[in-house]
C-alpha cells in the first residue's frame, strides 16, 4: 500500500480539477467525537457538520468550512439540521491505481483507499478519498479557463 505523507496534486500532471454536485443530510455535533466513514476515521469537534451523502456514507466537515461550502435547501435555515447542497468548489483529484493511504488534514486521521479510488486535495495538506463509484456519481470536471 502506498502511503502519501507529503503529496501536493498541484504538481501532478495526472491530476485534474473537479467539482462535487450533491445533496446531503446534515446534523451538527453536540460534542467532540469520531465517526467511521468508508475510508477511515473522521474526528470532529462540537459544532462541526456530520454529513450523510447520497450514497449513505458519513463524514464530518469543520464548521467554518461547512458554512462556506454548503447551502441549505429552502425553506431550511442555515445552521439547522436537514438537507443541504454543496456549493460547487473545484478540488484537485487523481485516480490511484493501487491501494493507498493519506492523512485527512488537521485531524491527522489516516484514510485508506482501494485501487481505483480517487485522491482528493481540498488545499495543500488537506485530503480526502472518494470511491470510484462515488466519484463518478457526484464529481464533474471543471473546465479550464484560458
Amino acid at each position: 500500500m502506498i502511503q502519501f505523507t507529503d503529496i501536493n496534486l498541484e504538481d501532478d500532471p495526472q491530476a485534474g480539477r473537479y467539482a462535487k454536485h450533491e445533496t446531503v443530510t446534515v446534523d451538527f455535533a453536540q460534542a467532540e467525537g469520531a465517526l467511521m466513514s468508508r475510508v477511515g476515521p473522521n474526528h470532529y469537534r462540537r459544532g462541526d457538520a456530520l454529513v450523510t451523502g447520497a450514497d449513505g456514507d458519513n463524514w464530518c466537515v469543520a464548521r467554518d468550512r461547512f458554512d462556506s461550502r454548503y447551502e441549505p435547501i429552502p425553506p431550511l435555515q442555515h445552521g439547522l439540521p436537514g438537507a443541504y447542497r454543496n456549493i460547487p468548489h473545484g478540488v484537485l483529484a487523481r485516480q490511484i491505481d493501487q491501494a493507498f493511504a493519506v492523512r485527512r488534514g488537521v485531524s491527522g486521521d489516516w484514510l485508506q483507499g482501494a485501487a481505483g479510488d480517487w485522491l482528493l486535495q481540498y488545499s495543500p495538506g488537506d485530503h480526502g478519498i472518494a470511491s470510484a463509484a462515488r466519484f463518478a456519481q457526484v464529481y464533474r470536471a471543471v473546465k479550464q479557463q484560458d
